[in-house]
């Protein structure tokens, strides 16, 4: 039987690519995930298991130089790799996603020293890091003291944090009136991740608060020192975190199109009045797979294109200019409201394509919107309209924040 259901598959460029390498890695672990990913989104919890697997993989050394006993991947194969496992659970393709973000910091921030050190140990003991920069949360205070500061305060929204191994932290040093970024063991004294992570998607990202009492923090862990100007370089960084979301909402979107499409194909019964034996013979239904299919198709090739950018700003080292770097920005904007527009969007006409049987909580469909909103609201999309409006009316690039 010949269908366009039969023929579309949100896939994207890294299809060949997946057939062999950490990709094809990527897709077997996505496998294991999948089985268990709607009894996951519905207990919750810290997934320690699944983050073993993570673990074993060797995944988690894929953005690290070889000169450090990494994989010396580009942006682009791990970009792929967060959405490859997005596809199957998007919870842990974000702590995945989150890591290669924290090792991203070090390569950026780092002195060649703590990028040696860092680094090196990450290989060598299998490290998972979490993430404790949040740069809206100044209620962490950073007090200098003898050789380094002392930090005490809270973070929120702490992803990865739970079952860490290191963790960025970003901290408030009021006598300089800016903050710091560093690193710290998640087991050192006085630190204490909280497992309280309570919203209704992403319910496995391990997200909770984390407390810091008189914890002690050395100068050599310091990646960038209060009042330290930031370079166009280090700036890439918020970069490589907006590519990492744009990336896992389209996962979400390409697994909740795979899974509409699968469930068409084998489960679902003509509307009376179709005049049509088979659901994939409806013209309506036919109708609005192409229209989902034209939301997804063009924010991969966008998510892309942003990840050849990124790639190319990072591999000009020192050297990249302010205008450079904007430019980049402005590609993974492009690239990152699509992806949330496809995410939110085809996780939510599914059902409209599926019906009512669709909704029984034994398929787990909702875990794809649920999951999808939750994560979108991460920053607002208007301001990424915005940039792309004023780049459009008069070339003007967005200014560096931990957003833009």
């Amino acid at each position: 039987m010949s269908s366009i259901l039969q023929q579309l598959r949100p896939q994207d460029d890294h299809a060949t690519a997946a057939r062999s390498g950490p990709l094809a890695i990527a897709a077997d672990l996505a496998e294991r995930l999948a089985a268990t990913a709607v009894e996951r989104d519905r207990a919750g919890g810290h997934p320690k298991h699944e983050r073993e697997l993570i673990r074993d993989s060797g995944l988690l050394t894929l953005s690290i130089p070889v000169e450090f006993g990494g994989q010396g991947a580009d942006w682009a194969t791990v970009m792929a790799a967060v959405r490859i496992l997005a596809k199957a659970d998007s919870a842990l393709a974000h702590l995945f996603g989150f890591h290669h973000l924290q090792l991203a910091g070090v390569q950026l921030y780092g002195t060649e020293l703590q990028q040696r050190s860092l680094l090196t140990a990450t290989v060598r003991q299998k490290l998972f890091w979490g993430n404790a920069l949040n740069p809206l949360d100044k209620r962490t205070r950073a007090v200098a003291s003898p050789a380094g500061y002392i930090l005490d305060g809270v973070k929120s929204f702490a992803s990865g944090s739970v079952g860490s191994d290191w963790l960025t932290v970003s901290a408030w040093d009021s006598e300089a009136d800016a903050a710091l970024i560093a690193v710290v063991p998640t087991e050192q004294a006085g630190v204490h991740v909280e497992a309280d992570w309570d919203a209704f998607g992403q319910r496995q990202t391990d997200s909770g608060n984390v407390h810091f009492e008189k914890v002690y923090l050395p100068t050599a862990l310091v990646l960038q020192a209060p009042g330290q100007a930031p370079t166009a370089r280090s700036t890439l960084r918020s970069q490589v975190a907006q590519l990492v979301m744009a990336n896992l909402y389209l996962g979400i979107a390409q697994g909740a199109f795979d899974a509409a499409r699968d469930y068409t194909l084998e489960q679902a019964r003509p509307w009376f009045a179709s005049g049509v034996d088979d659901a994939i013979d409806d013209p309506f239904t036919q109708h609005r797979y192409g229209q989902l299919w034209l939301t997804v198709r063009p924010a991969a090739l966008l998510a892309d294109e942003a990840a050849r950018q990124l790639d190319a700003a990072i591999g000009k080292g020192d050297a990249v200019t302010a205008r450079e770097r904007g430019v980049v920005a402005i590609a993974v904007a492009e690239a990152k409201v699509l992806a949330h527009r496809a995410a939110i969007e085809i996780s939510n006409q599914m059902f409209e394509l599926l019906g009512a049987r669709a909704t029984s909580s034994r398929f787990g469909f909702d875990r794809f919107w649920r999951n999808a909103r939750v994560h979108t609201l991460h920053d607002p999309v208007d301001y990424k309209l915005r940039d792309l409006g004023r780049y459009a009316l008069s070339g003007r690039v967005p200014d560096p924040t931990p957003y833009s």
